[in-house]
């Protein structure tokens, strides 16, 4: 007897949900299109799997019926959370997914309405991307319940990227960055802007503007209409970023996407074992009124891909136990600002 759906089950951060499923006393159902992945996995974790492509419609909602919770693990989501979606407001299950991108947060949003009818809850980026930022955001609206403007910032030290997360990443590349301007998202220039950020008391890193998920999550957990994200990214990735914004006809032609798609594939396809157990997190938030009054925090948990196995897992658990709210939803507006401090390793301090 399985608990929840893992859909993308073998694919780095799968594999990872897979591994940490049993700390957490689930058993997942994997599925996802390519059999044989599914049967190796299958083989090293003892769970059983079912073979369904996303594009099979009925195949798909006969496997949703079988769970009352998918975890949607196969990206990249702004491809693959749409069929998914509608499967699950045809069966009645739970959606949860790993995203970070804008357009699948506001994509789900525009089914509140449906998964409300439904009674369903529909709750992308569980992990990471957007569960610690989305936290912090609540915080500091609770700290100041008038602020205008928010600003979120995250770095790691050590770790590394996923293909997954390379690949969505090159999907954006050459497209324009995106921030929140009183209350609606405005594109921006790549890399628009840059701030120091003391992440640590000891250590404070350039970062540089993205569209992270929180332009579009953390106005919906907060209100707050003005809302700026940050990454540390290194120096020569932020030059490159800034040159994106000349060079965006050619970033995009497919020719050069596939160049750097298998430059991608010949990578490892995720941070070992050892580099996960050894990298830090590390999440700053800031928010001001319009009286110019600021306050910040930040905070430092575990590295990002082990982050995300355990909050969707967390998340997941929760929700088959009956703690989950109808509608479109983000994880610190269903489980609140201090959900991060659950994870182990975890601390936060006001600045």
């Amino acid at each position: 007897m399985t608990d929840f759906i893992l859909y993308g089950a073998y694919g780095y951060t799968g594999r990872l949900i897979t591994r940490y499923a049993k700390d957490h006393g689930l058993k997942p159902l994997l599925a996802g299109r390519n059999e044989q992945k599914l049967q190796e996995l299958s083989s090293e974790s003892g769970y059983p799997y079912r073979v369904v492509d996303l594009i099979e419609t009925e195949k798909l909602e006969e496997l949703l019926k079988e769970a009352k919770v998918v975890l949607h693990a196969a990206g990249p989501f702004i491809k693959t959370a749409k069929p998914m979606i509608e499967a699950c407001l045809a069966t009645g299950t739970h959606y949860l997914d790993i995203t970070g991108e804008i357009q699948v947060f506001s994509l789900a949003n525009r089914y509140d309405a449906a998964a409300e009818h439904a009674n369903l809850m529909l709750m992308p980026g569980v992990g990471f991307d957007v569960v610690p930022t989305d936290c912090m955001a609540a915080y500091l609206k609770e700290k100041m319940p008038d602020a205008t403007e928010l600003k979120l910032a995250f770095a790691w030290k050590g770790g590394g990227v996923s293909h997954g997360t390379a690949k969505t990443m090159l999907m954006g590349m050459g497209h324009p960055g995106a921030v929140r301007k009183d209350g609606k998202i405005t594109p921006v220039k790549a890399g628009y802007k840059t701030k120091d950020i003391p992440f640590t008391a000891d250590n404070s890193m350039q970062a540089i503007t993205i569209p992270w998920g929180d332009v579009f999550t953390a106005y919906h957990t907060t209100r707050i209409p003005n809302i700026e994200t940050y990454f540390a990214a290194p120096l020569q990735q932020q030059r490159f970023m800034k040159l994106s914004n000349y060079l965006g006809p050619i970033l995009r032609l497919p020719l050069v996407k596939n160049y750097f798609a298998k430059k991608i594939d010949a990578r490892p396809a995720g941070p070992s074992d050892r580099r996960r157990e050894n990298a830090r997190a590390y999440v700053y938030g800031e928010v001001s009124n319009a009286a110019g009054q600021t306050t910040a925090a930040r905070l430092e948990t575990i590295e990002g891909y082990t982050l995300t196995a355990i909050t969707a897992l967390m998340i997941t658990k929760r929700v088959l136990n009956g703690d989950w709210k109808s509608g479109y939803r983000t994880p610190a507006g269903v489980y609140g600002a201090d959900f991060i401090l659950e994870v182990e390793s975890s601390s936060r301090e006001d600045i």
